[in-house]
């Protein structure tokens, strides 16, 4: 999973400071968002709404970066993101699971269909005249 996740961050990150400039540095856990990436506040921003698209609002960068102090978020390494994503699709993968570990709830064959609302209106009775 972590190789995904890693995958589709650099990939945002090309989209957001240029595919010229991320080929030059190749993106790996290790990578630091600040001194390696030199990413910017703005281009954080733009970050955060693509995690919060491709992953909901469980991935929150935010409120992620906002646990930390400014030098943990200075020091901050792409896998510590990979790592963060990781957890928070899981736990919701779990969670999904649990709520309904059979799967879909599936009528038994023999049950009647349900009846459709022109089914149940009675006939207008017929007039005789």
């Amino acid at each position: 999973m972590a190789p995904d996740i890693l995958a589709e961050i650099t990939s945002m990150l090309v989209e957001i400071v240029g595919d010229e400039y991320l080929l030059a540095e190749e993106v790996t856990m290790e990578t630091t968002f600040n001194q390696d990436l030199a990413l910017e506040s703005v281009e954080f921003v733009a970050l955060a709404e693509l995690l919060h698209h491709r992953y909901g609002a469980d991935v929150d960068l935010m409120g992620f970066l906002a646990e930390k102090d400014m030098d943990a978020i200075l020091a901050m390494s792409v896998g510590e993101l990979v790592t963060h994503i990781g957890r928070i699709t899981h736990a919701s993968l779990s969670r999904t699971a649990t709520a309904n570990p059979a799967g879909p709830a599936r009528r038994p064959a023999s049950a009647s269909p349900a009846v459709s609302a022109a089914q149940a209106v009675p006939a207008a009775p017929a007039s005789a005249g």
